[in-house]
This record gives C-alpha cells, sequence and structure tokens, in this order.
C-alpha cells in the first residue's frame, strides 16, 4: 500500500444506512435511513443526507452533494460536483404502466450543475454543466450548459457563471461577465468561457 492512499480518508456510512455497493470513493458520507444498491457507482468526497435512495445503475461523479429525501432511479447519472438540492423528484419511464415495464429513459446532470429543491426531472433529459434549476421546476426538456431555468415548464431565464452567480450581459457586445471576474462569449443558445 502506498503512504499517499494509506492518508486518504475512508468512506464514512451511518449505521443505520444500508450500503450494499462495494463502489463507493474515498472521503464520501452517507447518512442514516439512506438505501444504496449493489450496482450503484458513488466517487469520492460526496455528501448523501437521509431518506435517500439510489437504484441500481446509478452513477455519481466526485464532490457530489444530494440532499435529504431524494431518490435516484436507474438511468441516473451525475456528473462531478453537482448540486442536487431536497426532495428531487427523478422520473425514468415517460409512460408508465404497472405490469407493461418500457425501457427506461436516461437522464444526465452535467459537472457542477445545480438543481433546486423540490424540481422534477422528466425521463430523457440532460441537464448541462452548470446549469441551475430553480426549486419547484419541472424539467421537460434539456437544459444548455450555464443556463438558468425555473418554472412549470422549466423556461430559460438567463446564464450562470461556474462560481454559481447570475451573468451580466454587455449592452454592446456578445460577452457577459460576472462578478467573480469570469468573462463568457455568449452565442445563441451557447454560454462558453471567453478565451483572452
Amino acid at each position: 500500500m502506498s503512504s499517499q492512499s494509506a492518508t486518504l480518508p475512508l468512506p464514512f456510512i451511518h449505521p443505520l444506512a444500508i450500503v450494499e455497493t462495494k463502489n463507493i470513493g474515498y472521503g464520501t458520507r452517507i447518512w442514516a435511513w439512506t438505501h444504496i444498491q449493489e450496482e450503484v457507482m458513488v466517487g469520492a468526497y460526496c455528501n448523501i443526507g437521509e431518506h435517500c435512495f439510489l437504484e441500481n445503475g446509478v452513477s455519481i461523479g466526485n464532490r457530489v452533494v444530494i440532499k435529504n429525501g431524494n431518490s435516484l432511479w436507474q438511468g441516473v447519472t451525475v456528473a462531478d460536483q453537482a448540486f442536487i438540492g431536497p426532495q428531487v423528484i427523478f422520473t425514468n419511464e415517460r409512460f408508465p404502466r404497472s405490469g407493461f415495464r418500457k425501457p427506461f429513459e436516461a437522464i444526465t446532470i452535467g459537472r457542477g450543475a445545480s438543481i433546486g429543491a423540490g424540481a422534477v426531472i422528466v425521463p430523457g433529459v440532460r441537464i448541462g454543466c452548470y446549469a441551475t434549476i430553480g426549486a419547484g421546476s419541472v424539467v421537460t426538456r434539456s437544459v444548455a450548459d450555464h443556463a438558468l431555468v425555473f418554472g412549470n415548464p422549466a423556461r430559460f431565464q438567463g446564464w450562470m457563471c461556474v462560481c454559481g452567480l447570475r451573468l451580466k450581459m454587455s449592452n454592446s457586445t456578445d460577452l457577459a461577465k460576472c462578478e467573480c471576474g469570469r468573462r463568457y462569449e455568449i452565442l445563441p443558445d451557447i454560454c462558453r468561457l471567453a478565451i483572452d
């Protein structure tokens, strides 16, 4: 065993959690009354709150926060540094019927995306990198990288910085600037870091 791996923190699993998978990264914390099935991948330094359920086939990246009361069903993939607020509803069947099992539709949450409390994410959508979903929103279609959406159904409301603040558009150019100093190029339906 290398000296580096000896210093990495082991996962913390609360005694009242049910964790069937062996695929839990270093430093991850899993709290009480959470159930994680055997075929789930959870990265390093994640925080998974109380009363969560992760079904077989779910994949969670590194440094992901999943707040209390979330159920992630087969086909949900969450990239690094994403944030899922309390009691977000994920679905994976567009036309559910008991006794008529159809193929699930995947949901992908991009790197650094944030989903507000109580949002509903319908099957087959992709939430872009660093996108922000407002609390209580119903997301019925994919969301672009850096987009801010909210409402029922969720609609585009602006662009977001990687730091989590809303971007301010310049009146004279296709550039947006954040209070943190980052600048972005804004094209139709695209927001990307500006290259100086």
